[in-house]
């Protein structure tokens, strides 16, 4: 994919990082590159829901903010990416470690972007359990 930003490695770390509740949630930026971005939480008890599961809240969040990051590589200067739409389906249960996101980007337009991102329960194996198909409007600011 193409970047339409020479700097787009800073705004992917201020999408990423500067966002209060990723922050609150522990996720981590791993790695990104122009249309694709790589994320993961140490998960601990604040992410489980009552029956000990990965939160599929926070599921949703790690691959709706990664899908946006990845997009977020791709846009001009003085452009951002809000989310549109996002469909989450939840594949099995999520327990382990540690979340991961793989996130990419499928269709750059020029108003419209769609990434998917597929969510991984890293314990004694790694799981695929929740895909993402995340709509992303590209607005201009200022």
């Amino acid at each position: 994919m193409k970047t339409n930003n020479p700097d787009y490695e800073i705004e992917t770390r201020r999408v990423f990082d500067q966002a209060p509740f990723i922050r609150q949630l522990g996720a981590e930026l791993l790695e990104f590159s122009p249309g694709v971005c790589r994320t993961r939480i140490v998960l601990n008890e604040n992410h489980k829901q009552q029956d000990g599961f990965v939160h599929a809240g926070v599921q949703a969040t790690l691959a709706d903010h990664s899908c946006g990051t990845a997009a977020a590589t791709l846009i001009a200067e003085g452009q951002r990416v809000l989310t549109a739409d996002f469909t989450v389906n939840l594949l099995r249960p999520a327990q382990g470690h540690t979340l991961e996101c793989e996130a990419k980007v499928l269709k750059q337009g020029k108003t419209l972007t769609v990434a998917e991102g597929e969510v991984y329960a890293v314990g004694e194996e790694r799981k695929l359990v929740a895909k993402a198909t995340v709509t992303l409007a590209i607005v201009t600011v200022g």
